[in-house]
C-alpha cells in the first residue's frame, strides 16, 4: 500500500506513535509518505520505504493567523496524486482529520476517492477539540472519516460522552516496539547520574499542568527521606520553572536534575529505577509504557487509558490523582530492596510485551483494508 500518515511531527505522544507506525508499515514494505510542517522527530529517512513531504505556509500580511489548514489540505491533495496514494491516516483531529475530509472533497471532484483513517490521542478530544469554538468541526470530521480509532478505551469513552458521534469508534492501542529497538550505546553508563547505593527515580514528559509536576517533586521528596536517590526531569514547558522553584524551597535541588528535552529518553530509562507519571489525564500513557518496556516499574495516577497500560501491584501502583502520600509509599516498598526492585522490573517489561509492535500493526493494516475494500 501506498499509505499517506498526517500527524504533529514534535516530541508529544500522538507524533510518536505516527512516526513508529510509519517505520513500522515501511518495515513491511509498504510506502510511507510523511506530510507536517517538519520533519519528524523520530524519523529517519534512510529507509527507502518512508517519504517526507513538507507543508509550507505562506506568510501573507492578510493573515492574522496563517492557514495551515489549507495548505495542509493542498499538500494532501498534491501528494496523493503524485504518488498515488491509496490511503490517508491522519493522527490528532485538531487540525488533521478536517484537513483530510477537505482533501477528500477536493479529489472527489476529480473522480479519486481516499479513504481515510483518524486516530483520536487525548487532548485532541478531551481538551482542544471540545472547546466550544471547535466541537463542530471536530464532530463532523470524525463522522466524515472512513475509519476512527482511539489509543484507549477510555479515550473512546470519553469522546462517545463529548461528542454527536456516529461512526463506531475502534480501540487500537499505542504500541512500542520492544524486540526491534536499536540502541547507539552498549553501557546504561549509570554513574554518569548517580552514585552506585542511589536510586534513580525519572519523569519525562511536556511539563504541562495537566501532568502534575508539583505532584512528581513531591512524591520524590518523600523517596529522598527514605533512601539514597535523584530524580531526572525529563522534558520541557511551563511547569519547568515553579518545579525548580519548588526543589529550592524543598532543599532537594542538588538531587533533581533537569535535562530538558532530550533525544535519548531510553539511555535515561535504561539506568532508571522507578518512573512517576502522576497525571491529572492521559488518553493512554505511552510515557509509561515507553519506561515499562525499558524494565523501569511505574508510580502512576489511575487517570484515563493509564490503568489498561500499567497494571495495580504487577508493573507498578495506580493512586488517585492527587494522592501524593499513597503514590510515596507505593514508591518506596517497590525501591527499598533489590529484590523487589527486580521482580518489578521483570514483571514491568513483561507487560509492555503486550502492547509490542506486532502485536498491534496489523489491526491497522487490517482497518486500512477494510476501508479500501470499501471504496
Amino acid at each position: 500500500m501506498n499509505i499517506a500518515i498526517v500527524c504533529y511531527p514534535t516530541f508529544g505522544g500522538s507524533g510518536v506513535v505516527a512516526t513508529e507506525l510509519g517505520i513500522a508499515l515501511a518495515r513491511l514494505g509498504h510506502q510511507v509518505h510523511f506530510i507536517t510542517y517538519k520533519l519528524p522527530v523520530r524519523l529517519n529517512l534512510l529507509n527507502p520505504n518512508i517519504h517526507f513531504h513538507e507543508v509550507n505556509v505562506p506568510k501573507y500580511p492578510l493573515f492574522l493567523y496563517q492557514p495551515y489548514e489549507l495548505a495542509l489540505s493542498s499538500k494532501l491533495v498534491e501528494s496523493i496524486k503524485k504518488y498515488s496514494i491509496d490511503i490517508a491516516h491522519v493522527h490528532y483531529a485538531i487540525p488533521h482529520a478536517y484537513a483530510g475530509h477537505m482533501a477528500k472533497k477536493m479529489l472527489a471532484e476529480e473522480g479519486i476517492y481516499i479513504p481515510m483513517v483518524t486516530t483520536l490521542h487525548g487532548t485532541d478530544i478531551t481538551l482542544v477539540g471540545n472547546h466550544p469554538n471547535y466541537k463542530p468541526a471536530v464532530t463532523f470530521s470524525i463522522n466524515k472519516s472512513d475509519v476512527v480509532t482511539s489509543v484507549s478505551q477510555s479515550l473512546k469513552e470519553d469522546t462517545l460522552r463529548l461528542f454527536d458521534i456516529k461512526k463506531e469508534i475502534v480501540v487500537v492501542p499505542n504500541f512500542i516496539d520492544i524486540h526491534n529497538k536499536k540502541t547507539d550505546f552498549t553501557d546504561c553508563q549509570r554513574e554518569l547520574m548517580a552514585s552506585p547505593e542511589e536510586r534513580i527515580v525519572t519523569h519525562v514528559s511536556n511539563f504541562r499542568p495537566v501532568k502534575r509536576i508539583t505532584d512528581v517533586i513531591a512524591v520524590f521528596y518523600e523517596i529522598q527521606k527514605e533512601m539514597p536517590s535523584k530524580l531526572l526531569m525529563v522534558g520541557d514547558g511551563p511547569e519547568r520553572t515553579p518545579a525548580e522553584e519548588q526543589c529550592k524551597k524543598l532543599g532537594i535541588k542538588d538531587k533533581v536534575i533537569f535535562l530538558g528535552n532530550s533525544n535519548e529518553v531510553d539511555k535515561i530509562l535504561c539506568f532508571s529505577d522507578l518512573f512517576l507519571l502522576p497525571s491529572e489525564r492521559e488518553s493512554f500513557g505511552l510515557a509509561a509504557l515507553e519506561a515499562m518496556m525499558n524494565k523501569v516499574p511505574v508510580i502512576s495516577s489511575n487517570a484515563g487509558g493509564i490503568p489498561e497500560v500499567n497494571s495495580h501491584g504487577v508493573s507498578g501502583y495506580l493512586s488517585n490523582v492527587g494522592d501524593v502520600q499513597e503514590m510515596s509509599k507505593n514508591a518506596i516498598k517497590i525501591l527499598e530492596d533489590d529484590a523487589t526492585l527486580e521482580m518489578f522490573k521483570q514483571r514491568a517489561y513483561a507487560e509492555a510485551e503486550k502492547f509490542d509492535v506486532k502485536e498491534i500493526v496489523p489491526k491497522y493494516i487490517a482497518l486500512y483494508e477494510s476501508a479500501l475494500a470499501i471504496s
